[in-house]
């Protein structure tokens, strides 16, 4: 038997390539391959590889981002445009895995890259002079359809739509302290802290300690943060407050701990 004697030179390249599914493997040889293949029937134990959204800023203008997402080892499955009109460029197949996070971790998972798609969007960041760009309303328009559309379609919940800087505190901070969480999370997108709870505590830490170190790193690792359990506000532990201000507190984002910090993350949902 010789299974790939009815495919044409051409048809040999793109399956080296993996540009051929085995559907239109079996099509191309006429049906007269080794095994004919029926997907009528799909199996009830199953459900998305998808589990996080993971949001990033590109940190350079529409052309270059285009070129570093599509030319480089680096990859996203979409990337939002900074037009008036936003173009939303799928760069990677949902299914597959693009290469995005790096290292990170989120609720001690960390193959990140496999279980997450990636959304970039083309926003400059951290500027010279210390502000950041901002977002268009346009791109957040956009956004809030994508994501509205992906976390419906894969299941995933709203706690484990993120940041870049949400998942790998001590070396990213997109996207950045102007991606408004709150806006997305009143859209019924995303993680947000109980409002009122949160300034109940505040006002009763005018009269009692705020957490110590170890309490603090407790209540980041229930949050999702990968924290150090070294029961001290060190580098690493600031730069995860950090984080975690960005995405809910982005008025001051400076890794100490205060009143404000600590009641939301007691508060959240």
């Amino acid at each position: 038997m010789k299974p790939l004697s009815c495919l044409t030179p051409a048809l040999k390249r793109s399956l080296r390539i993996g540009a051929l599914s085995l559907t239109a493997l079996l099509a191309a040889c006429g049906g007269s391959g080794p095994f004919k293949l029926d997907d009528s029937y799909s199996a009830q134990g199953q459900n998305s590889r998808v589990r996080y959204l993971v949001m990033h800023y590109t940190a350079g203008d529409h052309a270059t981002s285009l070129k570093v997402l599509t030319q480089r080892d680096v990859s996203a499955h979409y990337l939002v445009s900074d037009e008036r009109r936003p173009t939303v460029y799928r760069l990677v197949p949902e299914e597959r895995r693009a290469w995005h996070t790096g290292i990170g971790s989120w609720y001690g998972f960390t193959d990140l890259n496999t279980g997450s798609i990636g959304i970039e969007i083309v926003n400059m960041g951290r500027l010279a002079d210390g502000r950041w760009a901002p977002y268009t309303s346009g791109q957040i328009e956009a956004i809030k359809v994508l994501l509205k559309d992906l976390a419906q379609r894969h299941g995933v919940s709203a706690r484990n739509i993120i940041g870049h800087s949400d998942v790998a505190p001590q070396r990213k901070l997109d996207p950045g302290p102007h991606f408004p969480w709150k806006e997305l999370a009143q859209a019924g997108i995303g993680r947000w802290y109980k409002e009122s709870q949160a300034h109940a505590l505040q006002a009763q830490y005018a009269t009692r300690p705020l957490p110590s170190a170890a309490q603090t790193q407790a209540l980041l690792r229930k949050a999702g943060y990968e924290t150090p359990d070294s029961g001290v506000f060190d580098k690493a532990t600031q730069n995860v407050i950090a984080a975690f201000q960005m995405h809910y507190r982005p008025a001051r984002y400076d890794g100490i701990l205060d009143a404000e910090t600590a009641a939301i993350l007691q508060s959240l949902d």
